[in-house]
């Protein structure tokens, strides 16, 4: 994942279910949402196209900042677009303000070998 930037969806706005906890940041009942954009990377083993957002690095950015998926933006992320599009979720405000550290970086997989033990890591650059 590369160009990763704060994405202030319309939905946001005089939205009565979000409210403003920060820039970039919204609260929605017991959840803080942030959304983000970002281009994948085929060399990474990343989807070619927004309408096929890959489960990895994906699923280790959730792991890794104790987040979940709460909005796909279907109407956007589609075959014809290389930008992708996500809402990130938390009941954590923490885990939200920590994700949005990636904003400008590069985040991929990448094969690491320890021994004879290959480990895939999470590389945020």
């Amino acid at each position: 994942m590369r160009e990763i930037k704060s994405y202030d969806s319309t939905k946001y706005v005089n939205n009565s279910e979000y409210s403003k906890v920060e820039e970039g940041i919204y609260r929605n009942g017991s959840h803080y949402v942030t959304s983000l954009s970002f281009i994948q990377e085929p060399e990474h083993e990343e989807g070619l196209n927004a309408s096929e957002i890959s489960q990895f690095p994906l699923e280790d950015i959730l792991e890794e900042y104790n987040c979940f998926i709460s909005d796909y933006y279907d109407e956007l992320n589609v075959e014809e677009s290389v930008v992708c599009y996500l809402e990130f979720a938390s009941t954590e405000l923490e885990d939200i303000k920590n994700l949005r550290e990636i904003i400008g970086k590069n985040v991929y997989n990448q094969e690491v070998k320890h021994g004879e033990q290959v480990y895939v890591d999470l590389i945020i650059s």
